[in-house]
């Protein structure tokens, strides 16, 4: 199969891969949550209402096991979660359709600018960390690493790299199959920067697609296939996937929470969310944000996402912190 993917792909896999296990995107917290202790928000209110939120792909599964613990608390309350890309996402927040943006990169100048002539502020809240993880079939075993230098080569555009052996002619010969997140997702910016130097600047000739769990399938099905998305997903089908190291020139490192949190990793980054100043003036939307942070730490251990580090801890509550202030004003 050359880089260019068949009509088969982009119109669907086969049944073959719907046989594999459910992909990503966490399941329900623990249902002793419901009964959770008032570290995790207080006893069931008489919130009712709705929130809505759109945006990132990779932060989505995060807020939706927000909601699902949140709503047990709260069974007046629906929070719906959509997930069609930072830059989606921003888009539909910037024009009042949405209480809050999930974003896996901060919100871009002309984003909040687009914000601001609607009259619609927003808020900064970094609830997790990513590794953003390079992935290929679970049984290729011609690499364990690769380079930035290496990923520059096979994504930067116009690149001519279509086989694993273009890339060290120790690897076999092996057509590449590269699948990787669409244009409007976040992860799309952040890989293209910290890779190719300019946010965007990507061939066009690879799989792409703002559902993580098709990037998933694809890479899984193809014995010379290559990706990249969120570490969720990884953990979520490690069965089916091998993920690789990366060396930007200090030796190759694995995605960990470790390697993440001491910045070792090079493709670490923090996700945020976005709540609207007008929204969080509705008591279910303030609710929901002050539980999302309040419990922040248990919610991403859950979830399998990577927890802040004790820096980026001390910033979220004083941010939370700057909220409750506001509100109580």
């Amino acid at each position: 199969m050359s880089v260019r993917t068949s009509l088969f792909l982009r119109l669907g896999l086969t049944a073959s891969l719907l046989a594999l296990p459910a992909l990503s995107g966490c399941g329900l917290l623990d249902a002793d949550d419901a009964n959770a202790s008032s570290k995790e928000g207080a006893a069931p209110g008489r919130l009712s209402g709705s929130v809505a939120v759109d945006g990132s792909s990779t932060v989505a599964p995060l807020t939706r096991a927000a909601a699902e613990s949140f709503e047990k608390k709260n069974p007046g309350v629906i929070v719906s979660v959509e997930d069609n890309g930072t830059g989606a996402g921003f888009e539909a927040f910037c024009a009042g359709e949405t209480d809050m943006s999930d974003a896996s990169r901060p919100a871009k100048d002309e984003e909040k600018l687009d914000c601001a002539q609607n009259d619609i502020a927003l808020r900064e809240f970094t609830v997790a960390n990513d590794a953003l993880t390079v992935v290929v079939h679970k049984d290729n075993d011609w690499v364990d690493c690769l380079t930035t230098k290496q990923l520059k080569r096979i994504w930067e555009p116009g690149s001519t790299v279509r086989n694993w052996h273009d890339i060290d002619p120790a690897f076999p010969d092996q057509p590449l199959d590269l699948f990787g997140p669409g244009t409007d997702s976040g992860t799309f910016d952040y890989f293209t920067a910290e890779i190719n130097g300019e946010e965007k600047a990507s061939r066009s000739d690879f799989t792409p697609s703002e559902d993580d769990n098709v990037l998933v399938q694809g890479v899984s099905a193809s014995a010379g296939g290559l990706g990249y998305f969120g570490y969720t997903y990884y953990e979520e089908n490690a069965d089916h996937l091998k993920a690789l190291r990366i060396d930007a020139g200090k030796g190759c490192v694995a995605p960990s929470a470790t390697s993440v949190q001491s910045g070792g990793y090079p493709l670490g980054r923090p996700l945020f969310i976005y709540p609207s100043t007008a929204s969080l003036a509705r008591p279910e939307v303030l609710a929901f944000v002050e539980f999302y942070v309040d419990n922040h730490a248990k919610i991403a251990e859950r979830a399998k996402y990577i927890p802040l580090s004790p820096k980026q801890e001390d910033g979220l509550r004083a941010a939370l912190g700057r909220l409750k202030r506001t509100h109580e004003e």
